[in-house]
């Protein structure tokens, strides 16, 4: 951690909107670094958490690939092409939830109230949070890719595309991370973010268009499935890796323009939970 003396902590929640001296910019640079790098030993040390990380996934690549592949057909295309984006955008998603369980383990357990007592910005803890979790994240895709590629997955826009839709995915679970440590701040309690997580994000990932076209589900699903956030990433992914065969876009705003719509969502999603996070984290600590 650094040395150095951080700026008050009171002028930091001030707000103060005036210009960021540079020397100040740097320390919590360095915090946040030196955060992030504690976080990532973590995971070194505790190599079952990324080996869970990449099994659910791992899993549903195997199971819908090579159980369901074979009866459900899409135009123009097969399956598995169509299914990896889903599974993707769902092992980000899922990914995500990370921050938020080592957020409210960290404040059970006394962490932040050491941080505290450290010469160091607050909110260099979360942003040093979420950076590692993006890391988990974007290792937890490589992964996918590779478990992809051996049932048959390939991309078909060249790297370049190839290369946006790796990082689209990275910005939408980098913000969604955001979300969830908000959460784990609230709530403060390791076992509840993990029944919540499952309980809101299994049927965002299911009624959507992951594993299935969304024409094929109930009317009151489809519409909802049409206009889901989830979908909008997986469709984005899928025409940037080229997977999205000769089937019909829905005639729905995110599904006509989901790389728009899905780089918008990132961005208002860091635009409202960065600092309603940072803002609450500040309270929990200072009690």
């Amino acid at each position: 951690m650094s040395t150095d003396t951080a700026p008050p902590r009171s002028t930091e929640a001030a707000g103060n909107p005036g210009p960021v001296p540079a020397s100040a910019l740097s320390l919590w640079a360095g915090d946040v670094a030196t955060v992030t790098w504690r976080n990532l030993i973590k995971f070194r040390r505790n190599p079952e958490i990324l080996l869970f990380a990449v099994l659910q996934p791992i899993m549903f690549v195997l199971l819908f690939s090579q159980v369901y592949g074979g009866s459900i057909e899409i135009e123009g295309g097969n399956y598995t092409d169509y299914l990896m984006a889903g599974i993707f955008g769902q092992t980000v998603l899922f990914g995500s939830t990370f921050s938020g369980y080592q957020m409210a383990q960290d404040l059970k357990e006394g962490m932040i109230d050491r941080f505290r007592t450290l010469p160091m910005h607050d909110s260099a803890v979360l942003f040093g949070r979420t950076n590692a979790d993006l890391v988990l994240n974007a290792v937890s895709v490589v992964i996918m890719m590779i478990s992809g590629a051996v049932v048959g997955w390939r991309f078909h826009e060249g790297w370049l595309s190839f290369l946006a839709g790796v990082g689209i995915l990275l910005l939408f679970s980098y913000a969604f991370s955001w979300v969830m440590a908000l959460l784990g701040i609230v709530v403060r309690t390791p076992e509840v973010i993990n029944n919540a997580s499952f309980m809101i994000l299994f049927p965002l990932t299911f009624i959507s268009n992951a594993f299935v076209q969304t024409d094929r589900l109930p009317a009151v699903l489809e519409a909802f499935a049409n206009w889901n956030p989830i979908s909008a990433l997986v469709q984005a992914v899928r025409e940037l890796f080229g997977n999205t065969g000769a089937a019909a876009t829905p005639d729905t705003f995110p599904m006509q323009n989901p790389i728009l719509t899905t780089v918008a969502m990132s961005l208002l999603m860091l635009a409202v939970f960065v600092p309603l996070a940072v803002n609450r984290f500040r309270q929990a600590s200072s009690r």
